[in-house]
C-alpha cells in the first residue's frame, strides 16, 4: 500500500505491536494508511520514518496555531471542499481595520459586539492593523490594541516597522501579513526569528505560487495566503481555485489558510461588505477583514457561520433550562418543548411576538425535533416529568400551567397522570399560530 509514492509496509517493522492496538504491524500500516491510526503510536518505527510518514498522511491543507493564550486560534486543517462531503472544521475568524487615525473610536466599538448564540461565543476575533508609513504612530495603534483579548494581524510591508511592531506585541504570537514577491526573504526571516505565522500575498495566483514555493523552500511553512485581489470577482476565484488546489489537486504549496480583505474590496459600502462577507463564509476565507462591525451586521453573518460550521450529523442544541420570555416570573404559564436550535428559535420568535409572559422550558430532545425526539422517546411524558424534578420547576414557578407542542397532543393524558396539580394546554401545530393562541390563553 503506497501514500504518495511512500510504501508504508516497507518503512513498518514487522513486530508485534501492543501499543496500537493491533495484533501485527500490517495491520496498524492499513490503519495509519486508512487515516485512521497515527503513525506516533508506533514505538519500533524510526523517527525519520515517522516523519516521512506524518507528513504523507497529513491533510492536504495545513492546520495553523495562530494568537497566544485566550486569543489562540486554530486556522486550516480542512479536509472537503463542500459541506455535505464531511463537515468544515474550522469556523472563519471576523476581523476590523483599524489605523493610527481611527482607533479609538472604532476599537471601543468593535468590542462592543460580544455575545452569545447556542452556548457559542461570538465576537470580533481579530483586529486587523493597517501601517500607513508613520511607524511611530504604528506602534502606539498596536499598544491600544494589544490587552483586548483579540488576535493581532500586522498589515505591514516595511520590514522595519514590522520588527519593532513585533517587538511589542511578538508574545501574542500575530499574524505578519506582509511577505511579497519582492521582500519575502526578509519578512520570512523576521517571522520565523518571531517565532510568528507570515502572511503572503501577490498581484496574481502564479506569482503567489512562486512565492510560497520559495519560502517553502526556504524552510518557512507557517504561513496563511492573503487572497485578496483587485476586485471581488478575482478574490473569490483566488479563494476557490487556492481550495480546489490544495484539496482537490493534492498540491501542498497553496496548502494553507487564506486572507480576505472586504474593507479594500468594498470600501465604505458596508451593505456591499456583508453580502461579500456571506459568500466567503461559504468559499473559502480563513480570515474575513471588514471595515467596521455592528450587532446589525454580525447577526446574520455570525449566524450564517455558526450554522455552516456546525458538524451536520451533530444539530446545534440549546442549553436545557428556563427561559423567561416578555418579563416573565414565577407566575407566568410554562411552555415547553426540544433543545434543537431551530425550534428553539421559531418558538421563542413567536412567543416573544405574543407579547405575553411565559416561561420557555427546554428540555434534553437529544438536539432533534418535538416529533423526532418524541418518534425516538426522547421527547415523553416521563423525559417531560424528569425535567421538570431535575429543574425543580415547581419549586421555582408557582404557575401550574404547561403548555404543551400540537404535534405531541397524546402527550396530553399521560402528563396529566404524572403531574397531578397541573393544567395542560395543547399550542397550536405549527408556531405561527402561538400568536393567537397565548393572548387568547
Amino acid at each position: 500500500m503506497a501514500l504518495k509514492g511512500i510504501d508504508i509496509f516497507k518503512l513498518t517493522p514487522k513486530k508485534n505491536c501492543k501499543e496500537c492496538g493491533s495484533p501485527t504491524c500490517m495491520a496498524f500500516a492499513m490503519k495509519v494508511a486508512q487515516g485512521s491510526a497515527d503513525i506516533s503510536a508506533c514505538p519500533y518505527m524510526s523517527d525519520e520514518a515517522k516523519a516521512q510518514l506524518s507528513e504523507a498522511t497529513a491533510p492536504p491543507m495545513k492546520t495553523i496555531k495562530v494568537g497566544a493564550g485566550e486569543c489562540e486560534h486554530t486556522l486550516g486543517g480542512e479536509t472537503v471542499l463542500y459541506r455535505h462531503e464531511a463537515t468544515f472544521v474550522q469556523r472563519p475568524l471576523f476581523g476590523v481595520c483599524l489605523c493610527s487615525d481611527c482607533v479609538d473610536e472604532k476599537l471601543e466599538n468593535t468590542l462592543k459586539v460580544d455575545y452569545e448564540r447556542i452556548g457559542e461565543r461570538e465576537y470580533v476575533e481579530v483586529l486587523y492593523l493597517i501601517y500607513k508609513g508613520d511607524k511611530d504612530a504604528y506602534l502606539e495603534l498596536v499598544k491600544k490594541s494589544m490587552g483586548k483579548g483579540r488576535l493581532l494581524v500586522l498589515d505591514c510591508k516595511d520590514a522595519d516597522a514590522a520588527a519593532a511592531a513585533l517587538e511589542v506585541c511578538g508574545a501574542d504570537k500575530p499574524i505578519l501579513n506582509g511577505a511579497t514577491p519582492e521582500n519575502y526573504q526578509a519578512m520570512s526571516e523576521l517571522a520565523s526569528k518571531c517565532g510568528v505565522v507570515l502572511g503572503v500575498g501577490a498581484a496574481d495566483l502564479d506569482a503567489l505560487y512562486d512565492t510560497v514555493a520559495a519560502l517553502e523552500a526556504a524552510g518557512n511553512k507557517n504561513l496563511i495566503l492573503d487572497v485578496t485581489g483587485a476586485d471581488a470577482k478575482e478574490s473569490l476565484s483566488n479563494a476557490v481555485q487556492v481550495r480546489r488546489a490544495a484539496l482537490k489537486n493534492q498540491d501542498r504549496t497553496f496548502g494553507y489558510p487564506s486572507i480576505v480583505n472586504l474593507a479594500k474590496l468594498a470600501k465604505d459600502d458596508l451593505h456591499t461588505q456583508v453580502a461579500l462577507a456571506s459568500v466567503f463564509i461559504l468559499k473559502y476565507a480563513s480570515i474575513i477583514v471588514m471595515q467596521e462591525m455592528t450587532y446589525a451586521t454580525a447577526l446574520p453573518l455570525y449566524g450564517l457561520r455558526q450554522n455552516i460550521f456546525t458538524d451536520p450529523q451533530k444539530p446545534m442544541r440549546v442549553e436545557p433550562g428556563i427561559y423567561p420570555l416578555n418579563g416573565a416570573d414565577e407566575n407566568a404559564p410554562c411552555a415547553v418543548t426540544t433543545d434543537f436550535a431551530l425550534t428553539y428559535f421559531l418558538v421563542s420568535g413567536e412567543l416573544e411576538r405574543s407579547g405575553v409572559p411565559v416561561n420557555l422550558l427546554i428540555s434534553d430532545g437529544g438536539g432533534y425535533s418535538v416529533l423526532t425526539s418524541w418518534a425516538a422517546g426522547k421527547f415523553s411524558a416521563g423525559t417531560i416529568d424528569k425535567f421538570l424534578k431535575e429543574q425543580d420547576i415547581e419549586g421555582k414557578i408557582k404557575s401550574r400551567t404547561l403548555i404543551i407542542p400540537g404535534k405531541v397532543a397524546v402527550l396530553k393524558g399521560e402528563l396529566e397522570e404524572k403531574l397531578p396539580g397541573w393544567e395542560i394546554k395543547i399550542s397550536p401545530n405549527e408556531a405561527s399560530g402561538l400568536v393567537k393562541f397565548m393572548k387568547d390563553l
